[in-house]
């Protein structure tokens, strides 16, 4: 990419921060795609996000708006459809598989319609009792809010008494709640950039499984790459992968995390909008894998913007 490429950008505002449970590590991400940029010689400023927002992008007369933001008001389709409605081009997927994606309720629906495998699963509702849910799922289940990411408000349920401690807990993040089927083998994630799935990353955790301390903050979790699967059976998982994302809408870039079974079967979990891009995260794990640095990866996913075609 040239500096007059790159200089065609015109002013790019970084979007970070915001408002939700995963504001701390959107600000991480954030200043990481803002240095990256600055240092390619685009004109990027990062911007907290709140409730003028939409103001201060016209005000200021940005170009281009990179979504480094996590979370509700960020990956749920809100900031997407505000910026349709100003007309400001913005990186990844449009309002509707935003909204779909958020939703790990909603998702599920979708794939099972599109034949995506996916765990099974129950709604929570207030009146929802633990032999319910315990019946139709087996134990373990895990609990977690439909509408959060970074493992936020996840629990493994062994008893009525996690059960209840859980739902609790996980309210104080999504008023959604629902329960998933454990799945018994290995983590994979496979990143998507350009439309196009990247070579798969196994994890590897201590925990019961990849959850936030995990994710950001422990020292022993281990990313394998490469994967450990033979050639065609990671094919075959990109191949799937890719299904799954744009069973949903997705487009651009984003990250398809799924478990294979003891019996090698997958079994897919999310479809991550807006993935992060700390030292920790996992798409500039895969590209760099594949030879596009930080840098590069983030002036690709810019120069994918979308142009406000998608009104929701």
């Amino acid at each position: 990419m040239t500096d007059i490429e790159r200089n065609d950008f015109g002013k790019v505002a970084v979007l970070m921060g915001g408002f939700s449970g995963e504001r701390e590590i959107s600000l991480r991400s954030g200043n990481a795609v803002l240095a990256a940029l600055v240092n390619a010689g685009v004109d990027a400023h990062g911007i907290d996000v709140d409730k003028h927002i939409f103001n201060r992008l016209q005000d200021e007369k940005f170009n281009h708006a990179f979504i480094a933001l996590h979370g509700r008001g960020g990956e749920d389709g809100c900031i997407q459809g505000g910026l349709e409605m100003i007309g400001l081009p913005y990186t990844g997927s449009g309002v509707m598989a935003s909204s779909i994606c958020m939703d790990k309720i909603m998702t599920k629906k979708i794939w099972l319609a599109m034949g995506v495998s996916t765990p099974c699963f129950s709604e929570i509702h207030d009146n929802t009792r633990f032999k319910e849910v315990a019946n139709h799922l087996g134990l373990p289940f895990i609990v977690k809010p439909s509408c959060e990411g970074s493992s936020l408000g996840i629990a493994k349920i062994t008893s009525e008494t996690e059960f209840v401690t859980a739902c609790l807990k996980a309210h104080a993040f999504s008023g959604e709640l629902m329960a998933e089927e454990w799945v018994q083998g290995s983590e994979y994630t496979i990143a998507v950039l350009d439309d196009e799935a990247l070579p798969v990353i196994q994890l590897q955790t201590p925990h019961d499984f990849y959850d936030f301390e995990a994710k950001y903050k422990s020292n022993d979790t281990q990313y394998l790459l490469p994967c450990g699967l033979d050639e065609m059976a990671e094919v075959q998982l990109q191949v799937q992968a890719l299904q799954a994302f744009r069973a949903t809408g997705a487009a651009s870039w984003g990250r398809v995390d799924v478990m294979l079974d003891d019996q090698g079967k997958s079994w897919f979990l999310e479809v991550n909008t807006v993935p992060g891009m700390t030292d920790h995260s996992l798409v500039p794990m895969a590209a760099k894998h594949i030879g596009v640095d930080f840098q590069q990866l983030v002036l690709r996913i810019l120069a994918a913007s979308r142009a406000g075609h998608e009104v929701a």
